[in-house]
């Protein structure tokens, strides 16, 4: 599991998908929701290490890779 103090570092979803971690938001409500069907979640913000659309995963389901020296 991913922590803001992992914000900034290369991470990997439980798909596969490697990216930067961009934001860790514990109370985060989907503003595409319809208001009585929004709940607060915790949601990791993570981006593509090229450049490109974001993609939004529970932060639990979000591991750091390890830098190698």
């Amino acid at each position: 599991m991913v922590t803001v103090e992992d914000i900034g570092k290369r991470v990997e979803d439980d798909e596969g998908r490697v990216g930067i971690l961009r934001d860790v938001i514990p109370d985060y409500e989907d503003p595409a929701e319809l208001p009585w069907r929004r709940r607060k979640q915790p949601i990791a913000f993570l981006g593509p290490e090229q450049g490109g659309r974001e993609w939004l995963v529970p932060p639990g389901h979000v591991e750091r890779l390890e830098t190698q020296a």
